[in-house]
């Protein structure tokens, strides 16, 4: 089997970050941050433009036609870039919240007790497992929220100090009211994820059998765009890091020449290769177990990759004006997201204690952690 890239996956990622290049530059990203991460409503559409919110819509459906694969290949590139906004949701909620493949539509999204990213911009609340939320049982697939039920959800959160400047956060009380007007109905939501997920059936049918197309479904794939996002800020961190040790010079040589600073840049990278494989296989394969596997190695590589280009860039690092710090808080904040650390490690004992017999939806998907970053 070739796990190599085609040609046109490559051509798919290299357009993606030349669009991010020209549209999402590091003034925009510095102008992001003095805005305290208030949505580009322009750059949505530019995005909705090329396909990004409804790359696994059927064509006929107005979308792409392709699968988990490709997504995460964009989604890499939207995390090297820093891109801020509740990406995820807003993908996962095209074909369901009118506007949000086009771009046209903020979509943020609520899992449990984790703060909300973006809730005061949003058009529409994605419900992400429902029990959590106040909603009875799991069958509340892709429930969202807009108009009367949107504006009482918002009513009822307050605002909590985000780590990340580019990712304002909500929490919304326990027990928030979200029926009445202006919610999706589940059977609406299980049609829509139907159409989403058409091209990744036909590429991994066993993961999908295992996960249907209901709440834990659409968390699955969460944890996988968000390692993907992981994975392209570690590798950004890695190409920054070794960039600055190469220009940067002390006791007239390039510090990159020295030993310690030559184990911190290849530690970087022999995080970020050993992340990238197992993400890529999980965006082939669709099952949960390995998918909570990449996001654990996705997690720790952005996160001590920027903390090593953190170091590496000295006393610069630690400034307001460079950016390698933006990367090590948007890291943490999506570490905190969907699935944590110790959800992933429990999945993968689980896995191991139960080989073949695993049901491969375990509830540690849908675990809250009150502590935890958003979940956009």
């Amino acid at each position: 089997m070739d796990f190599q890239l085609s040609d046109d996956q490559r051509a798919l990622r290299s357009g993606m970050r030349d669009l991010l290049g020209a549209v999402f530059d590091r003034d925009r990203l510095r102008a992001a941050v003095e805005r305290d991460g208030a949505l580009d409503r322009s750059l949505w559409r530019e995005l909705g433009a090329a396909g990004f919110f409804a790359l696994r819509l059927p064509e006929e459906a107005g979308g792409v036609g392709l699968g988990l694969p490709e997504a995460v290949l964009l989604f890499e590139e939207a995390g090297r870039a820093l891109l801020p906004g509740p990406l995820v949701a807003t993908h996962l909620a095209a074909g369901l919240v009118k506007g949000a493949a086009e771009g046209e539509a903020v979509v943020t999204a609520v899992a449990g007790e984790l703060p909300v990213a973006h809730l005061a911009e949003a058009d529409a609340v994605l419900v992400v497992g429902g029990e959590a939320a106040g909603l009875p049982g799991e069958e509340a697939f892709g429930e969202t929220l807009s108009g009367e039920a949107l504006r009482a959800f918002v009513a009822a959160a307050r605002p909590v100090r985000s780590m990340d400047p580019l990712t304002p956060l909500h929490r919304a009380p326990a027990g928030a009211a979200v029926a009445g007007a202006g919610r999706v109905s589940a059977t609406e939501g299980t049609r829509a994820a139907s159409e989403r997920t058409r091209a990744d059936a036909e590429r991994a049918p066993a993961a999908t059998e295992r996960t249907p197309a209901h709440a834990g479904r659409l968390r699955v794939e969460a944890v996988l765009l968000t390692a993907a996002e992981q994975l392209g800020s570690a590798a950004r961190t890695t190409e920054a890091a070794v960039q600055h040790a190469g220009e940067r010079q002390q006791f007239g040589s390039p510090i990159g020449s020295f030993q310690a600073v030559k184990h911190l840049c290849a530690d970087m990278l022999a995080r970020t290769e050993p992340a990238r494989a197992a993400v890529y296989a999980a965006a082939v394969t669709g099952d949960p177990v390995e998918i909570a596997a990449a996001k654990l190695l996705a997690d720790e590589a952005a996160v001590r990759n920027a903390r090593d280009c953190l170091q590496i860039h000295g006393g610069m690092g630690f400034t307001w004006e460079a950016d390698v710090h933006l990367h090590l808080k948007r890291a943490w904040l999506r570490a905190a997201s969907w699935l944590t650390g110790a959800g992933a490690e429990e999945l993968l004992a689980a896995g191991l204690g139960t080989a073949g017999r695993l049901p491969r939806s375990s509830a540690a998907y849908g675990r809250p952690v009150p502590e935890a970053g958003g979940g956009g």
